[in-house]
């Protein structure tokens, strides 16, 4: 084997670590959670920076204090069951784009949703909660760590085979790529169950209607043209997903029977 293909392969060995999800799924990861969360932040900001510099992010005061309201009630609670992220820089950028139904969460809780979700869905507070809920829960369970290792053992994949090939002009880009390229690739089944799961309970505790799930998803199931909503691009849906979120009703409801409503986390809205 070429010395240099398996350099890259020990590269890999090395730096893989084995990671539990909060529901007990054991992760392979190419990059550290914690480092998911250093690149994340540097990605958010420049996407950021670039949406202000359009004056694409929204001020407007109503959305905003409905945004912060719903979100800060789901971060109390996921702070509350998951101390460490007592520490992660809380925000949402909420985007102009009536035409992009979307929303997302990175490592280490940096969030955007776009304002065509909330229109074109015409999201009733409940769904909107069980749509946080759900990109919350993707950061807890660490599958942006997860897309980037994905990201990461696809570019090795081409630097091993330009190394094999004696082509020079192919290079391991690293982390920085990866944590962009995170916000592109969909999710794998069984990370949109696990954010299926736990964002409707987040949402549960939080004092919204579990129930939602169920009718967000058949609001997505009728939007967007042949092709679907962008959304559904990075948040691939089983032809079951609607009934597995109503099985789940009953129970999710059992963990706060009276709806009673969070208390809301500071989280910044990104302005």
């Amino acid at each position: 084997m070429n010395k240099s293909i398996f350099s890259l392969l020990f590269l890999c060995a090395a730096l893989s670590a084995c990671v539990t999800s909060p529901t007990g799924r054991s992760q392979l990861m190419l990059i550290s959670p914690e480092a998911a969360i250093v690149e994340s932040k540097k990605a958010y900001l420049g996407t950021v920076a670039d949406l202000d510099k359009k004056n694409k992010l929204v001020s407007d005061a109503n959305t905003v204090s409905r945004v912060r309201t719903i979100t800060g009630r789901l971060v109390t609670e996921a702070v509350a069951r998951y101390p460490n992220t007592r520490d992660w820089e809380w925000s949402v950028a909420i985007i102009d784009d009536i035409d992009t139904i979307n929303a997302w969460c990175m490592a280490g809780g940096r969030m955007a949703i776009y304002t065509g979700i909330i229109s074109k869905l015409d999201l009733t507070d409940d769904e909107l909660a069980q749509i946080m809920g759900h990109e919350i829960s993707h950061a807890l369970a660490n599958h942006t760590a997860e897309r980037m290792s994905r990201a990461m053992a696809i570019n090795l994949g081409v630097v091993a085979a330009g190394v094999a090939s004696d082509n020079n002009a192919l290079t391991l880009t690293g982390a920085a790529l990866a944590a962009k390229l995170a916000l592109e690739l969909p999710n794998s089944r069984t990370a949109e169950s696990e954010a299926d799961r736990l964002g409707t309970e987040l949402a549960t505790r939080a004092g919204y209607d579990p129930a939602a799930a169920a009718s967000l998803w058949r609001k997505m199931a009728k939007v967007g043209g042949s092709g679907g909503p962008e959304f559904l691009s990075t948040h691939p849906a089983p032809g079951n997903r609607e009934k597995e979120l109503t099985k789940m009703v009953p129970e999710m409801k059992a963990l706060n029977p009276k709806g009673k409503k969070s208390a809301i986390y500071p989280i910044t809205i990104v302005k």
